[in-house]
């Protein structure tokens, strides 16, 4: 199984881009994954829900219809460490082949990506910044994989 996670636009904050690079490092040793990070195309004086939609289009362009995808949303379902593993153990045992991760920018997702997603993934009732949930999102499966492995760094 692979991951790609589907990053709009570069990571400005070079801490968090550091924290990324470490996240997707230590998960990579437990399987294979990709970040990519796509340019979002929009007029500066487009309106939220045109820029979105740009976005959306980027987003379910680049990993196909039929491909598994989880989208980071606020409307999603919330996870502990265990049952997060678990989910991640279940996609394996499935054989799924790829998992986009797909993450909005700084206005969220478009609603079509989420009624697209397999999985609607909330990481918190808090509001995070798009890059502070890449971050995030890659330390959280990181931990998940550690769970699964019987590794100690989850407690």
């Amino acid at each position: 199984m692979k991951f790609i996670f589907l990053f709009l636009g570069k990571t400005q904050e070079k801490y968090i881009d550091t924290a990324i690079s470490d996240y997707a490092a230590r998960l990579g040793r437990y399987l294979p994954l990709e970040l990519i990070v796509l340019k979002e195309k929009y007029n500066r004086n487009a309106s939220d829900g045109v820029v979105k939609q740009a976005g959306a289009e980027l987003l379910l362009n680049r990993c196909g219809k039929d491909s598994f995808k989880v989208a980071l949303d606020l409307s999603g379902r919330q996870y502990d460490s265990n049952q997060l593993a678990n989910m991640v153990q279940n996609w394996q045992d499935r054989s799924l082949q790829t998992v986009y991760f797909l993450i909005g920018g700084h206005l969220g997702l478009h609603p079509s990506v989420v009624q697209e997603a397999d999985v609607v993934w909330s990481l918190s009732k808090l509001t995070f910044t798009h890059e502070m949930t890449r971050m995030i999102v890659l330390e959280q499966l990181y931990r998940a994989c550690t769970i699964n492995a019987g590794q100690n760094y989850h407690k």
